[in-house]
């Protein structure tokens, strides 16, 4: 089994800063996406960054130019750094990595979920 923990969501004041953190641990044979999405009350959940592999970012454009994901191979881990926080990015935070596992007769290839973690801004 995979397990995504995440930490780092927080209260903070419209123009703040917070850095999110994802580990994946357990049956990893390898790990391809992983990603950071968000949901407010009453809509749907939303994509905010990915990062593949090799490195490669896509961002919501209500994010460009504010937050930043990268990732250390090495930990298994994804962060998402979010600096000039608006009001409107408030919500829950979830991780989502795509991992290949080893299985007895071959692989098995999923979207694992964190948590979720509350991030809010105050204006």
């Amino acid at each position: 089994q995979v397990q995504l923990v995440e930490s780092g969501g927080g209260l903070v004041q419209a123009g703040g800063s917070l850095r999110l953190s994802c580990a994946a641990s357990g049956n990893i044979f390898s790990i391809n996406i992983m990603g950071w999405y968000r949901q407010a009350p009453g809509k749907q959940r939303e994509l905010v960054a990915g990062i593949t592999s090799g490195g490669t970012t896509n961002y919501a454009d209500s994010v460009k130019g504010r937050f930043t994901i990268f990732r250390d191979n090495a930990k298994n881990t994804v962060y998402l750094q979010m600096n000039s926080l608006k009001p409107e990015d408030t919500g829950v935070y979830y991780c989502n990595a795509r991992i290949t596992s080893r299985q007895i007769l071959g692989f098995d290839l999923d979207d694992h979920w964190g948590q979720g973690t509350q991030v809010t801004v105050s204006s």
